[in-house]
């Protein structure tokens, strides 16, 4: 093994050399990415398979519609609030990986089990919304940051593979329990059990390398002045801090807050919205469309943003997104099964990427040094988008209909895209920014 020590960029970014991923892990780093995409493959059932059991559980207890979706709201916030806390832990040596990962999987198990034997809503809100939100955003915040620790230099294409994981591995549920849901209880438990296996067995093997590691190739520094690896690199580091003393902050949080209504919104209501229209089985089919456009769609918008700038990514993402939503009202007002499907992959393809894109842009726009958690305080606005895409949409929904709900997300989709077209990176001069 070479020497280990420290280099610096004319940027500031420090890299530690010297170590291999195999000198660190006896193995190389693609065996993390490879943990790292089945525990979300395993994770995101909570929430993109969600939608296809919410009539089964009004049908089974009775339960009102607008209680059962208020579930998954309070789910979304504990999920995306978990983020944060998590990577600062983490970052002290409080809470390692296998012990997040172990964590989570036990708590991803208790909130599935919950939705297939739950007797009330409030068994619900605690064992699923709360423990189950809880687990998943500790997997999900571990599993990016190892991506964000192993993958420096090819962190795009990397995070779009792992986060799109979290979706479309809930295609398979979601068919299932269209096609048996008489089997729910079941079903969830199986999944339960299937969750916390894969989960905590990733969990016992997943590893962060030393602060700041760099692997052997490509040399750091002459990859830092590479412009097709580094467009428009950070003027300087933000810690956590500092992040709220910039006006792009502000923006780009609320641009999260806008795709991430707009996504739960879809999640929580479309399945139901279908199912009175043209039979669960289309709804499950709009739901498989939605994640499985979402999961392979953020591979190939994190391929796309490396290319073109995650700057005009995103807001080509949220126009879709937007289009999309006036597509999905319409196809399924009238019941047009091929329009209502290719709405829906749009649906992913547009809101649903932008997760991804906002692991680029974090680093891109506040530095290296505290990439994990900035991205955990942005991605918190997950939780203000599920109190507007699914507490503020029921309101709508019961005083306008959904044509008032679908209309209502595709504005709030491109607002989003008119906010994104304004964020600039901190502390650079709009005039040397080039075109985007």
């Amino acid at each position: 093994m070479a020497e280990v020590r420290e280099l610096r960029d004319v940027y500031g970014r420090r890299y530690r050399v010297g170590e291999s991923d195999r000198d660190l892990l006896g193995r190389p780093r693609s065996r993390i990415a490879w943990l790292a995409t089945a525990a979300m493959l395993a994770a995101g059932v909570q929430q993109y398979g969600f939608g296809a059991i919410v009539p089964a559980l009004s049908r089974a207890h009775g339960w009102t519609f607008g209680g059962i979706v208020l579930s998954l709201a309070v789910w979304a916030i504990c999920q995306a609030g978990a983020a944060f806390p998590a990577a600062w832990l983490r970052e002290r040596g409080r809470f390692p990986a296998p012990a997040a990962m172990a964590a989570g999987a036990v708590l991803c198990a208790a909130g599935l089990v919950t939705l297939g034997h739950a007797s009330s809503l409030l068994t619900v809100f605690l064992g699923y919304s709360v423990l189950g939100g809880l687990g998943t955003g500790l997997v999900y915040a571990t599993c990016v940051g190892a991506v964000l620790a192993w993958f420096p230099d090819r962190t795009g294409s990397r995070a779009g593979v792992v986060s799109g994981a979290f979706a479309y591995g809930s295609v398979p549920f979601v068919v299932l329990a269209a096609a048996l849901p008489a089997a729910r209880p079941v079903l969830l438990d199986v999944t339960a059990a299937v969750v916390l296996t894969v989960i905590a067995g990733c969990g016992a093997v997943l590893r962060y390398p030393p602060r700041h590691w760099w692997p052997p190739t490509p040399e750091p520094r002459t990859w830092a002045l590479d412009r097709a690896h580094n467009r428009r690199p950070a003027v300087r580091h933000y810690r956590p801090a500092e992040l709220f003393r910039c006006g792009t902050t502000l923006s780009l949080y609320l641009v999260v807050v806008l795709a991430a209504a707009v996504l739960l919104f879809d999640l929580a209501y479309l399945a139901t919205f279908v199912t009175a229209r043209s039979g669960p089985g289309l709804a499950a089919a709009a739901l498989a469309s939605l994640a499985a456009a979402t999961g392979s769609g953020r591979i190939l918008i994190g391929r796309l943003a490396d290319r073109l700038g995650r700057h005009r990514i995103l807001r080509f993402a949220l126009l879709a997104g937007g289009v999309a939503q006036f597509v999905l009202f319409y196809s399924g007002e009238h019941r047009h099964a091929v329009g209502l499907l290719l709405g829906a992959a749009l649906a992913g393809l547009g809101n649903g990427c932008c997760y991804t894109l906002l692991v680029g842009l974090v680093r891109e726009y506040f530095g290296e040094e505290s990439a994990a958690q900035n991205f955990g305080i942005l991605y918190s606005a997950k939780a203000v988008g599920a109190v507007v895409g699914i507490g503020l949409a029921a309101v709508v929904v019961t005083s306008h209909g959904f044509v008032g709900a679908f209309t209502a997300a595709g504005v709030l989709s491109l607002a989003g895209a008119v906010l994104s077209g304004r964020l600039t990176q901190p502390g650079r001069p709009k005039s040397l920014l080039p075109a985007a």
